[in-house]
């Protein structure tokens, strides 16, 4: 079995039953203390989480188990406790490494670079703009459900049935949900900092990892690979990287598709105009898109990383219950958003919370009153042979 070629779940669980044979008590307890917590980390049963980390190579493997390190340190793990863990992870490899396995063994970080490492996180942010709250679940799903409406399918690139697909920033993992219905053989893996909603069909797996760090998968691997709505998400100097990275994991012949809006919406009253202004300060602090050079772009990305027989398109979607069910979809979806954000606005844009109140009722009476639309540009090519 060579080091790029995905190791299933049965072979990582003979694995970890050879692995645990014949060790003492103690020494066993402390082992399955130290997989289990490194799989919840990763969302995971323990074969499932080891599995991915021997199947994705050693460099992916090295960067998986630094995040690992570095959110237990960040969560108030004492070192040695840590140490441990990383040391269980190194055993683990040299084991599937004696038993040919793999063609590598993992170097897990010292005490130093993982101080180091912990220092960097604390001194950086994701630049999400939407603050984490449980409606994000529902109002992420309500987007997806407005997308699907309109564009009756839930991706136009003209792939054939998948082995292994990637939802990059699956937010609730409902779009790769259906996918797991659409094609029950597939294994497609939602890719985010936070777990999906509960209820995972079989093919799924979540994979806890921050694009900007680079994906934690080998190259080549994925037959579809799918990310939307992070303009919210990525700086927009980051993009072309980004893109590049979507690319690699692609496997030759394979697909890559980008939806995106622009940030905003159209034909808005006063009351949007200025929540959104007072949006766009925040945002281009952050380094995020305010204007629409990612939506211009996607294409422009794809080429850029090597795509061929790469097409656009442009949706315009209606806010508001004058466009049906897409309309009513949206006008919700940014009803919850003001609402989500008006902290945010206090916080960060001196806004007081009476005149936040104020300025959200206004615009959602807008939102009833006027015919506001937002657009969407989706982009798709196929990596050559």
């Amino acid at each position: 079995m060579t080091a790029n070629r995905p190791i299933d779940v049965a072979g990582a669980e003979h694995l970890l039953e050879g692995f645990m044979a014949n060790r003492k008590a103690r020494t066993l307890q402390a082992y399955w203390a130290d997989l289990n917590d490194f799989a919840g980390f990763v969302g995971q049963a323990p074969a499932q989480a080891i599995a991915q980390l021997l199947g994705g190579g050693g460099e992916a493997a090295a960067r998986r188990v630094l995040e690992f390190a570095v959110d237990r340190r960040s969560q108030g793990f004492a070192a040695a406790t840590v140490q441990r863990r990383l040391a269980t992870l190194r055993a683990l490899t040299r084991f599937a490494l004696n038993q040919s396995v793999l063609e590598w063994s993992l170097e897990p970080p010292d005490n130093e670079q993982l101080e180091e490492a912990v220092r960097a996180r604390s001194a950086s942010t994701v630049p999400y703009l939407f603050p984490r709250h449980p409606g994000e679940i529902d109002r992420l799903d309500v987007q997806h459900y407005a997308l699907r409406e309109t564009l009756g399918v839930n991706h136009l690139a003209p792939i054939e049935p998948p082995r292994h697909a990637l939802d990059v920033g699956c937010g609730t993992g409902q779009w790769a949900f259906e996918l797991c219905h659409r094609y029950p053989d597939a294994m497609v893996v939602g890719l985010d900092l936070v777990p999906s909603k509960p209820g995972w069909p079989p093919g799924y797996r979540y994979v806890r990892a921050n694009l900007l760090d680079g994906l934690p998968f080998a190259a080549n691997l994925f037959d579809f690979v799918y990310q939307r709505l992070l303009v919210v998400a990525l700086p927009v100097d980051a993009w072309p990287a980004a893109v590049a990275e979507l690319v690699r994991v692609t496997r030759p012949g394979g697909w890559v598709e980008l939806l995106e809006p622009i940030f905003g919406v159209q034909d808005a009253g006063p009351a949007v105009e200025q929540f959104n202004r007072l949006a766009y300060g925040i945002a281009a602090a952050r380094g995020l898109d305010v204007g629409r050079v990612v939506y211009d772009s996607l294409d422009g990305y794809l080429r850029a990383a090597g795509l061929e027989d790469v097409v656009r398109q442009e949706v315009s979607l209606p806010i508001g219950d004058w466009g049906g069910r897409v309309g009513t979809f949206l006008a919700t979806d940014m009803r919850v958003t003001q609402a989500q954000f008006s902290a945010v606005l206090q916080t960060q844009a001196g806004i007081s919370e009476e005149e936040c109140r104020t300025l959200v009722q206004r615009a959602q009476e807008e939102c009833e009153q006027r015919r506001m639309s937002c657009s969407f540009a989706i982009a798709y090519g196929r990596k050559p042979d």
